[in-house]
């Protein structure tokens, strides 16, 4: 009850900075701000723990199969070995050394990588950048609530712009929609997840 928590003003003290206005304003805008923030955060902390751990095993596999991606030097050096081992028997035994076939495998040998692997390594890079810019967003935007309901001194009068201001931004950079939008990068970054194990299950 307002009227018994703070007192009525004088009627040529209403908009003072220490006014009953401001007072009961400050304390509208602290529930709305509370229920707001609880809200935010809960949704965050559990966006931030399942994007951290779906980056680590997103990772984890990224890591084994872009190897495919590269070069295959012990393959190479072991397919080179062979060229020289069979030159060598063909030296041994009075034969040409051009009668042994070159090494398709050498470090001049274009690069092959198949379709698949492409396909697999490219969904689940996008995966990961994904989860990534969820698990960013959502840092950042649990740093912008603690910024927000940071305590404000001053006179009540104060305190009501400032918390206007702050509650101004939120509205101007779309916060709530942003934390709307989490969930949905996260379900992008699974559904990427999951056509890049598909793609790679059927290879093998």
């Amino acid at each position: 009850d307002y009227d018994q928590k703070y007192p009525s003003d004088e009627q040529d003290m209403a908009m003072e900075p220490n006014a009953r206005f401001w007072r009961v304003y400050l304390d509208e805008a602290g529930q709305f701000d509370s229920n707001m923030a609880e809200n935010f955060k809960d949704t965050v902390d559990v966006i931030l723990v399942f994007a951290g751990l779906f980056s680590a095993v997103t990772t984890t596999l990224v890591t084994e199969t872009s190897s495919a991606l590269r070069r295959d030097y012990a393959q190479v050096c072991a397919s080179l070995l062979v060229e020289l081992i069979a030159i060598q028997r063909a030296v041994g035994s009075d034969g040409s050394p051009t009668i042994v076939p070159a090494s398709l495998l050498n470090l001049t040998s274009p690069l092959e990588v198949s379709v698949t692997d492409r396909s697999v390594n490219g969904l689940w890079f996008t995966s990961l950048a994904f989860s990534l810019s969820t698990a960013l967003i959502a840092v950042l935007i649990k740093q912008w609530i603690q910024a927000y309901l940071s305590p404000i001194s001053g006179t009540p009068q104060y305190q009501a712009r400032v918390r206007h201001f702050r509650y101004l931004g939120i509205e101007r950079w779309h916060v709530p929609i942003m934390v709307g939008l989490l969930p949905i990068l996260l379900h992008l970054s699974l559904l990427l997840f999951f056509l890049g194990l598909i793609v790679h299950l059927f290879s093998l």
